[in-house]
């Protein structure tokens, strides 16, 4: 009698099909696919395992935060100086420099300005974790297992002169797996794409069709370029804003929510009087 106690794995599922190993990359993706079509996997595991075999591909550069978008501390402010933009970002770790962002001196853990509240002795400079400083060329399976390995969640990436040419997190990389990981700023898939909040704005995701949002706040933006709210703050910016910036279009202060270095997200949306009347004039 079969020991109904073992539950044949994946792999073991598989190789019941399977007349002959993948013998490339593009075999085994595709035996994959015909493993979602028999309802091996489902498409969750599909989507993470084609990340892990892409992540192998991708360097450091394919996913950094550029350094015009780094949100850096200067070791010369005083905390009471730096503490409101720490908490506009919201970030969990901050290189901190000496003079630009070529001279990266440590990363500062926003928990560590609890001693500062607790009104402890507090210097910046001892509060300093060590930076890890990686090439442009690392393969992110590498960088990952160093994070994974080394317990380090930031480092900075620098280019082949030694320069500084942006930073890399765990999340960026684990995104690559996973996809998008979501934080507080989130609001459920289910959900509509306007938000209203209890202070009066909105929140609202990128992907928000213009007429969906003119109808909502009574706008009237329209263009031949691009159809959603995304595209129509990246118009106006010019450039891939990153977290915390602000822009303000017509009666209408756009604040990012959720970015990185690809693609847009999600926004915070407030309406302001236009000068010399109301909200709606």
């Amino acid at each position: 009698m079969q020991d109904e106690s073992h539950k044949p794995s994946l792999l073991e599922r598989l190789s019941q099909w399977l007349h002959h190993e993948p013998e490339n990359r593009e075999d085994l993706i595709a035996f994959l696919h015909m493993a979602l079509e028999r309802n091996l996997l489902d498409a969750d595991a599909l989507t993470m395992m084609e990340g892990v075999l892409g992540v192998a591909d991708m360097q450091v550069r394919d996913v950094m935060i550029p350094r015009s978008q780094m949100d850096v501390i200067d070791v010369a402010q005083a905390p009471e100086a730096f503490i409101p933009f720490v908490i506009d970002t919201a970030h969990s770790r901050f290189p901190v420099v000496d003079e630009g962002k070529d001279n990266v001196l440590g990363i500062l853990l926003a928990k560590d300005l609890l001693r500062y509240y607790a009104g402890q002795e507090f210097n910046v400079r001892d509060m300093l974790r060590p930076a890890v400083f990686i090439p442009e060329s690392k393969r992110l399976n590498v960088l990952l297992r160093e994070f994974r390995a080394n317990r380090n969640h930031i480092a900075i990436v620098v280019d082949e002169y030694g320069g500084v040419s942006g930073l890399v997190t765990i999340e960026d990389v684990l995104e690559q797996i996973v996809g998008d990981i979501e934080d507080e700023y989130d609001f459920d898939e289910t959900e509509d794409n306007i938000v209203p909040d209890r202070q009066g704005k909105y929140r609202v995701k990128a992907i928000t069709e213009l007429a969906d949002f003119n109808a909502a706040l009574g706008t009237h933006f329209f263009s031949e370029d691009f159809d959603t709210v995304g595209g129509l703050v990246l118009n106006h910016f010019g450039r891939m804003p990153k977290r915390g910036e602000r822009i303000t279009i017509d009666n209408l202060v756009f604040q990012v929510l959720r970015a990185d270095s690809r693609r847009l997200h999600s926004m915070l949306v407030e309406k302001v009087p236009k000068p010399g009347g109301d909200l709606f004039s």
